[in-house]
């Protein structure tokens, strides 16, 4: 008798023991999302957010069982589509998936229909992408410290290309110009493929560009890439400087990919998302799409990203309105 109490105690102890275990396997499940979710791109389509959005919405419908589809509302530099995403229910059905126009449009238009800290709460900062600077080859600077003596030995002389008013690589360049006080004029194009154009006719000298769309460029030599405005260097340049390596500190400019929600959406529910998120870019395939776009997957938690988008707001109203930029 004691034997059969005994193997049955041993085997109720595996059941449970594997039920456990079983259990832990299992996909969270907290009741969200009991239905589609949308997800607000405010670009138009093609462009690096709207395609990076569109993975991180294809991965979370398969891992949360539930379609995130993607809406596309493009206009105004990103304005359009966050006032709508801004304007949502606050109950996780609705993510915005936007770029650093979020932090820099509130500046540099005169009204914005969102208030980007009382309207949003922040999921995560996906993954940010730097600038880089670059020449035609036929200049003469091979580094960073030699263009700065090269623009200073001739005022009136250079300018530099950027992708338009209010663009990362146009406030990188502003940055740049403002913190060593250069005669440095900006000559803003209607997106990066114009302004490399330029660069590479040898029309405009200087340019500061995302890191995807000069990568090629660099490698064939036909762009000098000086150094890039990130913290650690790019992957997709790894024989190129940062700015502070190259010898000019406190030029760190780069694109962020946000992930927010309309202010007031549960906090578990961005806990979830940001949880389902960070396991999404530490993927490998994920992982190396990103890097092809030229960005570094972050992930950080959603009181990180706060803090960081809060830090971008207050750093770009800053410089706009040192440099006195305005929007066309």
């Amino acid at each position: 008798m004691r034997l059969m109490v005994r193997g049955a105690l041993a085997a109720l102890a595996l059941w449970l023991a594997a039920d456990a275990h079983a259990q832990t396997a299992q996909p969270e499940r907290t009741g969200y999302p009991a239905r589609p979710v949308r997800v607000i791109v405010p670009f138009a389509p093609g462009g690096v957010a709207d395609v990076m959005g569109r993975l991180l919405a294809q991965k979370l419908s398969e891992r949360l069982g539930e379609q995130f589809y993607v809406e596309n509302h493009g206009g105004a530099g990103g304005n359009i589509g966050t006032g709508i995403a801004a304007g949502a229910a606050p109950d996780g059905y609705t993510l915005l998936v936007t770029s650093s126009s979020f932090v820099v449009n509130p500046s540099l238009h005169a009204k914005v229909p969102y208030d980007p800290v009382k309207d949003f709460a922040a999921v995560t900062i996906a993954a940010a992408s730097p600038n880089v600077l670059v020449v035609h080859p036929s200049v003469a600077a091979r580094t960073v410290t030699e263009l700065v003596d090269l623009i200073r030995a001739k005022p009136h002389t250079y300018n530099f290309a950027s992708a338009g008013i209010g663009t990362t690589p146009h406030l990188s360049g502003e940055l740049f110009r403002l913190s060593l006080g250069l005669d440095l004029v900006h000559v803003p194009f209607s997106g990066a493929g114009p302004a490399l154009q330029s660069t590479l006719a040898g029309h405009t000298l200087i340019a500061f560009t995302g890191v995807p769309g000069a990568a090629a460029q660099v490698q064939a030599g036909a762009l000098r890439a000086l150094g890039v405005t990130s913290a650690q260097r790019s992957p997709a340049l790894p024989d190129v400087p940062t700015m502070a390596q190259a010898g000019v500190a406190g030029q760190e400019a780069e694109t962020l990919l946000c992930v927010l929600v309309p202010a007031g959406t549960p906090r578990p529910i961005i806990a979830r998302l940001h949880r389902e998120i960070a396991a999404i870019v530490a993927l490998p395939d994920v992982r190396q799409k990103f890097e092809g776009f030229g960005f570094d997957a972050l992930a950080g938690t959603p009181e990180e990203s706060a803090e960081r988008i809060a830090q971008e707001l207050a750093r770009w109203a800053k410089l706009i309105r040192d440099a006195n930029i305005k929007a066309e």
